[in-house]
């Protein structure tokens, strides 16, 4: 800790303490924007979708039910990840000044779909099944081990002293950026725009309002992780790791649209699982272009309801800059990545 605070890296070993001079004021931004951003799960009423759960189709109910069941866990994983895998490894108290912030963040998503639990599905058996769909529904067990294979990539990493060290962390970050949160949280809002399109569960919708801008918050503060990490350790954003973010965004589309055959197969009125697939397409194209590199597959997206969603934090929602639900300062929050 004697060596000179201007002759270090984001990913070198250690924990650097000083905060003045500040060496990466940008993350500091991320973490007050994300305070403007707080919000409770109190402030949702899940009560008014009660109707709506009544009045669906067996196969809008079957689509709603694996929904849920992704969502009892999905938060928990990139929650663990995120304690013991990235905290540890983004050695700049600015940084992990946003993860702290983050994993509040995490801690209200799950409360949140726990409440929804709560709410949606009263039988308790019922409920517990949905906790352990991680186990027992294939879908969401092939989402959930391409999760646990990446957190246990880089899990008996201590310190990143290597250059692989270092290769071997930027993809797990870029993973649970770009595929975790970027395509599988993003297909699963999807759905949830989709039923609020057609009139229901609008208490739903408006409690993933909350949980799509955290979302999009997490993914951007980890590209500039990664854009940082890029423009200290240029070499090691090289061909090979360029096709294995390929790679993995390729299994994610796949394991996402696996997905999607599993709560479309029943036949839901206006939502094909060709449609799903073209979005995904899109949405793993976008997070390519982030990281400098070519589209995979030009896809169109196909689901305008995305795009007109009337929906004031989601309006033109990486295009704008937004300024609602901020609690107790004043300021804006800007996004800049697509559907």
């Amino acid at each position: 800790m004697t060596t000179g605070q201007t002759d270090r890296m984001l990913l070198d070993p250690g924990m650097n303490l000083t905060l003045r001079p500040m060496r990466y004021p940008h993350f500091y931004d991320r973490y007050r924007d994300a305070i403007k951003n707080t919000w409770t799960v109190e402030e949702v009423d899940l009560h008014s979708d009660l109707k709506d759960l009544a009045r669906l189709t067996d196969a809008e109910r079957h689509l709603v039910s694996r929904l849920v069941a992704f969502f009892a866990t999905g938060d928990t994983i990139v929650a663990n990840n995120l304690v013991l895998n990235l905290y540890q490894h983004v050695n700049s108290p600015e940084g992990r000044l946003y993860l702290s912030r983050q994993l509040f963040e995490e801690a209200v998503h799950v409360q949140f779909y726990l409440t929804l639990l709560d709410t949606y599905v009263p039988d308790e058996r019922q409920r517990h099944e949905a906790f352990a769909a991680i186990d027992n529904i294939p879908s969401i067990k092939h989402k959930a081990d391409f999760c646990f294979r990446w957190i246990d990539s880089i899990d008996e990493l201590t310190a990143l002293h290597s250059r692989e060290d270092r290769r071997a962390f930027l993809l797990n970050l870029i993973c649970f950026a770009a595929v975790i949160e970027g395509l599988f949280f993003y297909g699963a809002f999807a759905y949830v725009y989709f039923l609020r399109s057609r009139g229901l569960l609008n208490g739903l919708a408006s409690g993933t309002n909350w949980v799509f801008r955290d979302e999009s918050m997490h993914m951007a503060f980890a590209f500039d992780v990664v854009d940082t990490v890029r423009e200290e350790e240029p070499d090691l954003f090289d061909g090979e790791m360029a096709e294995q973010v390929r790679q993995m965004l390729r299994e994610g589309v796949d394991a996402e649209a696996q997905f999607a055959e599993d709560l479309l197969g029943g036949g839901v009125a206006g939502l094909t699982t060709a449609d799903m697939r073209s979005y995904l397409e899109h949405v793993a194209d976008r997070r390519l272009q982030r990281l400098g590199l070519e589209p995979e597959y030009g896809s169109p997206n196909p689901l305008t309801f995305m795009e007109l969603q009337d929906v004031q934090e989601l309006s033109n929602f990486f295009e704008r800059r937004v300024s609602a639900y901020q609690v107790g300062v004043s300021g804006s929050v800007g996004f800049d990545e697509e559907f």
